[in-house]
């Protein structure tokens, strides 16, 4: 009996060896970039999606039809322009209660006026608030989240619309040290849906949406380097949007796992097509120009609010969630243009590298591993850009 039981230990050990070398291997060979398959793959889907979204999407009433919200409050990020603005405009007009969480609070006030006027004897005044939130600042965020909670009402849905794409421009830090598209398309939304967990769990059932990008299949995140200061990736803009989008979808995947069922919380990324935005204010004036000679191809902001404003809304979306985390489904849900489920990317799927986009990205906005659990048991989490 000793001698056998010894002989178990034995080939324990040696499993716990080979496994410890294997993983060692994994390493030393570790993936530095997207395959040129992978890459060839993401960029047909972006020029398919580019073609053919109008067709695809050709079911779908604009602007979208949606039922009765009066009793959902909804924060809206980058609600003054672009899809947030349609975002914004559309949730109000339906009844809900919409806070525009925007940078500048004086532009979106004078927009809430124009809307008010419009609206008028139509129904009920709007009912939409203005509060700051600049997705360069972390503190800004945490700032927000903490005036927000202290409020101890609901929240029903959080729409993350912000985003950047500064084409052709120069590397650029924000003041926190990190680059500009990595924190305002990744890194805020991804601290700010934390934070704001206690308000989502009283709205119970309720949503993130993060508004995300066809661009991510393209996308390719390093973990050790998301910053994209190690020299190992020539930066360029389109390193660093794609990149951000992809690290979305990873942590969004893994906060969608890690909430429990009970929460009541359901976590998506939505594609809103290739949209002609405020986001081509930082492009090449020649692209520019190319946008305005094709818009049969190419989404106004109305159309590209559609998905965002399915998965805000659609009864059956947290049912769909719900079915993928009992699946164990590797992504979170990722709705198409046309409002239909879709897959992320191939990258997308890596499970690994999703758990360590998560630990990078908690230890980078300043929150503790175990976080979300904390919040989900009603605990106070310490955040290092709070107060």
């Amino acid at each position: 009996m000793a001698s056998s039981a010894s002989g178990e230990v034995k080939e324990e050990e040696e499993e716990k060896k080979l496994k410890q070398k294997q993983k060692q291997k994994q390493r030393r060979t570790k993936k530095e970039s997207l395959g040129w398959i992978e890459w060839m793959r993401g960029w047909f889907n972006v020029i398919y999606e580019m073609l053919f979204q109008r067709i695809i999407a050709s079911h779908l009433q604009n602007p979208l039809p949606l039922p009765p919200l009066s009793d959902l409050t909804c924060i809206v990020t980058g609600s003054t322009s672009g899809i947030g603005r349609e975002i914004a405009r559309q949730l109000a007009e339906a009844g809900a209660y919409v806070v525009m969480a925007v940078r500048n609070p004086k532009a979106a006030s004078e927009l809430i006026q124009k809307w008010q006027n419009e609206w008028a004897g139509m129904g009920l005044p709007l009912n939409i608030e203005v509060m700051e939130l600049d997705l360069l600042s972390l503190e800004s965020v945490a700032r927000f989240a903490e005036e927000w909670n202290a409020r101890l009402g609901p929240l029903h849905v959080l729409i993350n619309n912000a985003g950047i794409f500064s084409i052709g421009e120069p590397q650029k830090f924000s003041k926190d040290g990190y680059e500009e598209h990595i924190q305002v398309n990744h890194l805020a939304p991804a601290l700010l849906s934390v934070l704001l967990l206690p308000s989502l769990i009283r709205g119970s059932p309720s949503r993130i949406v993060n508004v995300n990008s066809i661009m991510h299949y393209v996308g390719f995140v390093d973990v050790e380097d998301m910053n994209c200061v190690s020299g190992k990736r020539k930066y360029s803009s389109l390193v660093g949007y794609t990149s951000s989008k992809l690290a979305e979808v990873m942590f969004s995947s893994v906060l969608h796992k890690r909430l429990p069922a009970e929460s009541g919380i359901s976590v998506l990324c939505v594609s809103p097509g290739i949209v002609h935005t405020n986001v081509a204010r930082d492009l090449p004036k020649i692209v520019q120009a190319a946008y305005h000679l094709i818009p049969y191809f190419i989404f106004n902001a109305q159309e590209g609010s559609r998905s965002a404003l399915f998965a805000a809304t659609d009864p059956q979306v947290p049912e769909y969630c719900e079915l993928l985390k009992a699946d164990e489904w590797p992504v979170c849900a990722f709705l198409s243009q046309d409002c239909r489920p879709t897959n992320p990317s191939e990258e997308a799927h890596n499970v690994e590298t999703s758990y360590q986009v998560w630990e990078k990205t908690l230890e980078m906005i300043g929150l503790p591993s175990d976080a979300v659990e904390r919040l989900i048991e009603g605990e106070e989490v310490i955040c290092r850009y709070g107060r």
